[in-house]
């Protein structure tokens, strides 16, 4: 699949350039990189049969949220008055985590709920899912996620080990259904290698299936997906406004300052501008920005070392600043106003050639939260007068 290919380029890029960051936080902490990429990672080939065992689903331990039990997800930023509904939401969210295993001799993720991964897990759960804690339940399973590296050691491994993770992804979602979901709308939503899954899922599970009728709408950012991923659904597009339902967005932000330097990986890709909702939108102001919010708590960056715990700690979000940036849609690309000196600028900024991968949800946090209240209030809404 294309995204496979786009994902791989835009890491790869890391590689030649030798910097980067990944989701770096509040510390501003950089990452040298190349060399480790390039010849670090586990050394043999994957091995279906040397993984930890499957996940239960049946087994809360299992899953990183659940709407049953307080977690870093259902924080709010600061000032932001929306109430809590993990108990009391009309619909729920099935948000797929992106790459956390970061380090390890496996090429997926060994399931240690005392390890460094799980502590980035938690990091993904309070900056990434709880942008969905005013519209719905958040459901986020733990899986066997494929290991960083499987991104660097060509199509046989990265295939293998996606593949293998992507597994894990469609048993949580399927026992989410029986068990959790009993019939409701849903939301789909995920990030890079989650997003990964989340396109699939959508292919190969939900769409031409009654589930296409109960899906408000899905928000699969970041990872490069070709618009030419959603020609073969029967059921499910690509999002063209702010209420559309039953459709997908999808987004992979760049700084303006390479807006005249084309990612020849990404055209023909799937941009949504977040600002307007508008497929592959134009130029959006800084007034039309709700608000980014800074990262709480430290992503474990490092591809080599011990793989414990540290013990990271997460804050309350602090305050959305709105009106920050602007942005715009051009050759699949996202381009929003350079973060350099800004906040963000620190926090998982740049993957290398003005890549703001690490960026996708922060700096649209509020844009997030806003515009998927409104689609399931519209979804809601809508089900109610085909109803009367």
């Amino acid at each position: 699949m294309k995204i496979l290919r786009n994902i791989t380029l835009a890491l790869s890029a890391l590689v030649l350039l030798g910097l980067g960051a990944i989701y770096a936080t509040g510390n501003g902490l950089l990452l040298t990189m190349g060399w480790t990429v390039a010849f670090g990672g586990p050394s043999l080939p994957f091995d279906p049969t040397d993984v930890a065992p499957a996940p239960n689903y049946a087994d809360t331990a299992n899953w990183a949220a659940l709407p049953e039990r307080l977690g870093v997800e259902d924080r709010m930023p600061l000032g932001v008055d929306d109430p809590a509904v993990q108990d009391s939401a009309a619909v729920d969210v099935f948000f797929i985590h992106p790459t956390g295993y970061l380090a390890g001799d496996t090429w997926t993720y060994f399931m240690d709920p005392k390890s460094k991964a799980e502590e980035n897990t938690q990091w993904m759960m309070a900056n990434q899912a709880s942008a969905y804690s005013s519209c719905c339940k958040i459901y986020a399973p733990r899986y066997r996620q494929a290991n960083i590296f499987a991104y660097f050691r060509g199509d046989e491994i990265r295939e293998q080990a996606l593949g293998f993770a992507y597994q894990d992804v469609e048993r949580a979602f399927q026992h989410f259904l029986q068990h959790y979901n009993q019939g409701r709308p849903f939301v789909i939503a995920s990030h890079s290698q989650g997003t990964h899954h989340g396109t699939k899922l959508l292919a190969e599970v939900i769409d031409g299936t009654p589930l296409a009728k109960r899906l408000v709408a899905a928000y699969v950012i970041g990872g490069g997906i070709a618009q030419t991923s959603f020609a073969d659904m029967q059921d499910i597009t690509l999002c063209t406004s702010a209420t559309d339902l039953g459709c997908a967005v999808h987004w992979d932000t760049y700084s303006e300052a390479v807006i005249d330097q084309p990612v020849e990986a990404n055209i023909g890709n799937v941009c949504t501008n977040p600002l307007s909702w508008e497929l592959n939108g134009g130029l959006a102001s800084k007034r039309q920005h709700r608000g980014a919010v800074p990262a709480s708590g430290q992503f474990q960056v490092e591809l080599s070392g011990s793989l414990e715990a540290t013990g990271v700690s997460f804050e309350p979000l602090a305050a959305p600043i709105p009106q920050m940036l602007q942005a715009q849609c051009k050759n699949g690309v996202l381009y929003v106003s350079d973060q350099t000196d800004t906040v963000f600028g620190d926090q998982g900024g740049s993957f290398g050639g003005g890549n703001y991968h690490g960026l996708d949800y922060p700096v649209f946090h509020m844009d997030i939260r806003e515009n998927a209240k409104l689609r399931v209030e519209t979804f809601l809404a809508q089900r109610e007068l085909n109803a009367d």
